[in-house]
């Protein structure tokens, strides 16, 4: 079965909710942890690679925080996933150095590796742009409305 990791689960969270936010400034980690339930240490984490990995941009002080450091429309799921648990894989010989005991005589390695080629293809086609596009469900919006009397 194929599974998201829950860091990169909240990575697209964090991203959808600050491609939402757009031009209105950035948001904390804190915040962000906040309107979501997730801890707030592992929010910060993830925040935190997304930044090395050249997705988000941070800013220091009482009006820092992070923000998208591209348009929405120009990253996808895929730069997400791949920032946060590395390369997208099938099985452990669809990685540079994982080989199995059955490598030589394996009749499903390529066609594998052709599935995983077009989970990225499709992966790669969808932009933060079209998460945000997608209303966020009531409590959230309701939750949002109560932090933010209270920032």
């Amino acid at each position: 079965m194929l599974r998201l990791s829950k860091k990169a689960d909240y990575a697209l969270i964090a991203m959808k909710h600050l491609a939402l936010r757009g031009d209105r400034g950035s948001s904390s980690a804190r915040e962000i942890a906040g309107l979501y339930d997730i801890p707030i240490e592992l929010m910060a984490k993830v925040l935190q690679r997304l930044v090395r990995r050249g997705l988000l941009a941070s800013q220091q002080g009482t009006r820092g925080g992070y923000q998208l450091a591209r348009t929405a429309i120009q990253i996808t799921v895929a730069d997400v996933i791949q920032a946060i648990e590395g390369p997208v894989t099938v099985t452990a010989c669809s990685t540079d150095e994982g080989q199995c005991d059955q490598f030589s005589k394996c009749n499903v390695r390529d066609p594998l590796y052709r599935v995983r080629e077009r989970i990225l293809a499709a992966l790669g086609e969808c932009t933060i742009a079209e998460l945000a596009a997608d209303p966020p469900p009531l409590v959230t919006v309701a939750r949002a409305a109560v932090l933010h009397t209270h920032l």
